[in-house]
């Protein structure tokens, strides 16, 4: 994998995708504390939680040049309103890179996340040359279900993933490259 281009940023027509920074800290802990934005996870984070996930989970990995997540800004309103991006996950013991995304509520319903979900797709099979994504989703979570589809994810299996029931969606890049292709050169 190359883990080194991990220092990029991704635009979009209405979004810029950037790496974390530990000024982000504030509107981490705003997002963190928002019940809304926290559904289908382990719940709301005090600010001491949304600084340690901040640091450890969102900072440390780009630091390490491993996979990470991007904080999500508004193009217009220059705005972080969630994340998305890449985590390594272990599922069912096989080591996966999942696209994982969240989204303020009030930026629900607009596309946004499926057009970063696409752009980081794109990122991680045509610049650090994926072979394969994944995105686990809580069977409720019908929203997040329509964003892995609409990027080309497919229903693979349902799971338990740390204690919750899960929905794994996955992409293959020879897939997309197939499909790709049967649109330039039709039969």
């Amino acid at each position: 994998m190359n883990w080194h281009k991990m220092d990029a940023i991704i635009e979009t027509p209405r979004l810029r995708l950037r790496h974390f920074v530990e000024s982000d800290l504030d509107a981490v802990a705003a997002l963190m504390a928002n019940p809304d934005f926290m559904r289908f996870s382990r719940g709301v984070f005090a600010r001491e939680e949304a600084k340690r996930f901040l640091l450890d989970r969102l900072i440390a990995p780009t630091r390490q040049c491993l996979p990470s997540q991007f904080a999500v800004i508004t193009q217009e309103e220059k705005r972080l309103i969630g994340y998305c991006g890449l985590f390594r996950q272990v599922v069912d013991e096989i080591s996966e890179i999942e696209i994982g995304y969240r989204l303020h509520p009030a930026y629900w319903n607009r596309g946004l996340a499926t057009e970063a979900a696409r752009a980081v797709r794109d990122y991680g099979f045509d610049v650090l040359e994926l072979e394969r994504v994944i995105s686990l989703i809580h069977p409720d979570n019908h929203a997040s279900r329509r964003v892995a589809e609409k990027v080309g994810m497919r229903l693979e299996k349902e799971t338990t993933f740390r204690g919750f029931p899960t929905l794994v969606f996955s992409h293959r890049r020879e897939v997309r490259v197939m499909s790709r292709s049967n649109l330039v050169n039709p039969p």
